[in-house]
């Protein structure tokens, strides 16, 4: 396939991943009577069966062995990545969806820092600049939590820190291995820690049958496309325009719950994840045209 279709068809392909992403808090906003535990294992068990027929599918009798290939560097990786799924669940039923999407979106700038800290990645001068300015952006929410009449909010956004945190130790983790570790698996893997760590948190279950078909839903569309569709667009996009197209999920999400359930956020939220979109953005595009390294073939 030549480049230009392959750019394409990634292009495709990390839309539809963004646009899966965007769903999870409107789909968290129409939840009864779960609890937050509940949500994670229940999101995960149907996410690993999900993953499961795809990777049966995909490598067929090679599919145990492309499990266990990931090794301990996969497992703890990850780990890392199951850390993702408890704070953003948690966040979400804290603070309003608006404020952990934009929070969760600066995992480029954390990623990046832990390469450099761990790995010794140089970060270019646009992107310490960029991450300054998300910074401000984000003090800008908390600045609106710490006013707020309760500290939920407050913990909400802390929670949500959580996510880029911890997705950058899973992207350090994942690069330190090599390329021999197949991302699809990995994410596997994260389901399953995460049925272990919530299963005996939440036993016995509670979920009413509602609750648990839009948590399938989640965990299928939102969570399990998703990161398959952004897997293989990886293969296909330059790191800056994956990045870029990420955003989609932080522009959209809050847009679904705010038609859908009127939640609207404050001004000054409106105005600190504006300033991180922005700087996102513009590291972003500023990458692109400094011709960044092609994608893997």
């Amino acid at each position: 396939m030549s480049a230009t279709p392959r750019r394409a068809r990634g292009i495709a392909l990390m839309a539809m991943a963004a646009l899966a992403w965007s769903s999870g808090g409107l789909i968290v906003r129409q939840l009864e009577a779960t609890a937050a535990w509940e949500i994670v294992f229940w999101r995960s068990v149907f996410m690993a069966l999900f993953l499961s027929a795809f990777l049966a599918a995909r490598y067929g009798r090679l599919a145990v062995t492309r499990v266990r290939a990931v090794g301990a560097g996969g497992v703890l990786a990850g780990t890392m990545l199951a850390g993702t799924f408890f704070f953003f669940i948690i966040s979400l039923t804290m603070t309003t969806v608006a404020n952990t999407l934009v929070i969760m979106s600066v995992v480029p700038f954390t990623a990046a820092f832990a390469g450099w800290l761990v790995l010794g990645e140089r970060i270019a001068a646009r992107t310490w600049a960029a991450m300054a300015a998300a910074l401000a952006g984000i003090a800008l929410m908390f600045w609106d939590s710490l006013g707020s009449a309760s500290d939920e909010a407050l913990i909400g956004n802390l929670l949500a820190l959580g996510v880029p945190i911890c997705m950058a130790a899973n992207i350090v983790l994942v690069r330190s291995a090599g390329a021999a570790i197949d991302m699809v698996p990995t994410v596997l893997v994260a389901g399953l820690v995460s049925i272990v760590i919530a299963g005996p948190a939440i036993w016995p279950p509670a979920a009413p049958l509602h609750d648990i078909a839009l948590i399938a839903l989640m965990g299928v569309v939102q969570l399990g496309l998703g990161c398959i569709c952004a897997t293989m667009a990886m293969r296909e996009l330059r790191a800056a325009e994956v990045g870029l197209l990420g955003l989609l999920e932080t522009v959209l999400g809050p847009l679904w719950v705010w038609l859908a359930v009127g939640e609207a956020p404050s001004a000054s939220a409106l105005a600190g994840g504006s300033i991180v979109i922005v700087a996102l953005a513009a590291n972003e595009l500023s990458g692109l045209r400094r011709g960044a390294a092609p994608a893997a073939d």
